[in-house]
């Protein structure tokens, strides 16, 4: 069962995603589905990134 984001908890788009680690949104997509990357999927079935999660990755990352 997937946890659903409080009204507080930013959701990011693969784009911006992709910009903040300067890949490909693409790429985004490929962690997701690699298990690399959590992600949430809304009623239109796209991606959406927990701003913390994604955050904390790119801190790793630096």
């Amino acid at each position: 069962m997937v946890a659903r984001p409080t009204e507080a908890e930013k959701l990011l788009t693969p784009a911006e995603v992709a910009s903040l680690f300067r890949v490909d949104p693409k790429t985004v997509t490929r962690w997701a589905k690699a298990g690399k990357l959590n992600s949430i999927r809304t009623l239109g079935g796209h991606r959406r990134y927990r701003e913390a999660e994604v955050r904390a990755l790119l801190s790793d990352v630096l």
